[in-house]
Formats: structure tokens, sequence, C-alpha cells
């Protein structure tokens, strides 16, 4: 969702869409619609269709197949948006910027969720037989989607057409020019907190976590851990290059909003602006990211698999992304 472009409340500085904004979203976009929605259907069928017996991976990763799917199916009409704007009316619109949110946060839950599970199978094995099972995890995912579909429904409050910051034609409103009560204090410090800063300290710790487990075990499994403790830090290396730009681009837009950076700094106000167009497009590669992983991975495990002593057959499960 395009947060930073909007008509501020004076003519002094006033900032639309640009065509640099416009040149990286179809480069960015392109590619990503082209690479990520054949890759992640694909990877949908694998898990839901091939796979006879789920396990909590595989769970959690046909449910982070779905969010991706479903931000995808938001591109076209992002990039038709761009070039001749917005024909479909107002509802469509909020329905498909819901979708940025719906994704994102889903993905955000899910990847945590995912280190929360390879942290109770690796450090606290006993407890893990109990809490981890398929029946759990998928009463872990619908709690996430409901949750995710209900905190998108204030989106569709989020354009008032009848406010001095839009002009009578919607069409050229949409995935734009959020109107001030979206940058209430409130739902932003819900969203960077719940959203974001609390999950991106559960995950790191868990997988600070993990690390450490591994590296003291190094000795059990020569030559193994270090791919597992790689592909630990990628995960969590992914994580913080896609979302933390993107919520600091929400802080610094809300700075904005508020006046706190005010309009005498106008270039300022612009850069943070195309600062949100890029952090956003850099979010949405991670659709690609997910897919080739699914597939990385896959193929690691399955090379290794064999080799691996049966006593460590749990570590590994846990480990599939």
């Amino acid at each position: 969702m395009d947060l930073g472009s909007h008509r501020n409340r004076s003519s002094s500085c006033e900032i639309k869409t640009s065509e640099e904004e416009k040149i990286i979203h179809l480069v960015v976009y392109i590619p990503i619609f082209i690479m990520g929605l054949p890759f992640n259907v694909l990877a949908l069928y694998i898990f839901c269709g091939k796979i006879k017996r789920w396990t909590e991976s595989t769970i959690y990763m046909s449910n982070l197949a779905l969010a991706d799917i479903l931000l995808l199916f938001s591109l076209p009409f992002k990039m038709l948006n761009q070039d001749s704007g917005w024909p479909f009316g107002k509802a469509f619109c909020s329905f498909v910027e819901s979708i940025y949110f719906v994704n994102m946060y889903a993905s955000i839950f899910i990847i945590t969720s995912i280190s929360i599970d390879r942290y109770l199978a690796i450090i606290h094995p006993l407890k893990a037989r109990d809490l981890r099972s398929p029946q759990n995890t998928l009463i872990i995912c619908f709690i996430i989607w409901v949750f995710v579909w209900l905190g998108s429904i204030p989106v569709y409050q989020f354009h008032d057409t009848s406010g001095s910051n839009y002009t009578s034609n919607f069409s050229i409103a949409c995935f734009h020019r959020f109107s001030d009560k979206s940058w209430n204090p409130g739902i932003i410090i819900f969203v960077e907190l719940m959203g974001f800063v609390i999950p991106l300290t559960i995950m790191t710790f868990c997988s600070v976590q993990i690390i450490r487990k591994l590296l003291q075990r190094q000795n059990d499994i020569p030559g193994n851990y270090q791919m597992c403790i790689r592909i630990i830090t990628v995960n969590l290396a992914t994580f913080i290059c896609s979302f933390v730009p993107v919520h600091l681009g929400i802080f610094l837009q809300f700075l904005v909003r508020q006046d706190i950076i005010d309009q005498s700094y106008c270039s300022e106000r612009k850069a943070i602006s195309l600062f949100v167009q890029s952090a956003m497009c850099i979010a949405n590669i991670n659709c690609c990211l997910d897919a080739i992983c699914y597939y990385f991975v896959a193929k690691e495990f399955r090379e290794q698999g064999s080799r691996t002593r049966k006593s460590l057959a749990s570590i590994f499960s846990v480990i599939e992304l």
C-alpha cells in the first residue's frame, strides 16, 4: 500500500505520485508477479496435494504461500492504477488495499510462529511433545487469519473522499492519500508494536537461542549444524530486510502526517514519500524469497536426510523453513 503518497493540507508542499515512483513500481512488481505467482501456486499445490503426511512445518509453509498469493493477486490492479487510474470503485479499492495488510501481517505472524515452533522443538523437546501437533498448528494458523482479516477492517474507512485531500474523482485516489484518521497515533502504535516490534523481538530471541544450542551440539552433528545455522540466519536476515524498512517508513510518514516534520521541510517530506514506496516494494519481494526458500530448503533436506542421524531428525524437521 502506498502509504507515502498524499496531498498535504497546504499547497506549499504538494506531494504527488512521481514518475520515479511509477517506474519503481513497474520495475519491481512485474518481475515479482511473473516469478512469485507460479512458484507460490506450485508450492501450495505440493503442500496441499502431494504431501500425504502434514507436519507442523508444511502447514505453516502452505499458509505462508497462501498469504503470498493474496498479495500477488493485488499487483496487477496496482499496476493498472499506476497506468490509467482506478476504475473499479472505492469498495474494491479498499478490498485490494486491505490485502496488503493481510499478506504482510499474516506473513509476519506465520514466520514468527515458525520460529517459536523451532524453539520449542530444539530448546524444550519434552514440552514440545505436548504442545506441538498438526492440529495445534492448524488452530494457530486459523487464529492468525481471523486476526489479520479483522485487523484489516479499518482500511475500509481510511479513504475519506469528502475531505479536502481528495478530488471528486476517486479513480485517482486508490492506493494513495489516506485520510488523516488513518494516521491516528493509537492505530500506528498498535500496528508498529503488535505487527512488527514484538514479532521481531520474539523471532530474534528464538533464532539466537537455537543457534546457541546448535553451536553447543556441533560435535554431535559434524558438517550439518552449519547448514542449520545458515538457514536460520538467512531467515532472520530476510525478515529484517523485508519488514524493517516498511515499518520505519510508516513511522516517518506518521511524523509527516502529524506535522511533526513540518511543511518547511518539503524536500525531506518528498524523500520520505519516495522511501515509503521503495520500502513497500522491498517488502513485496519477500513473496519471491519465500518461494525460493521452499525449494532450496526442500532440496537440501532431501539430500541430507539419508545421512542425518535418526536422533537428530526432529531438529531438521523444524528447520524446514
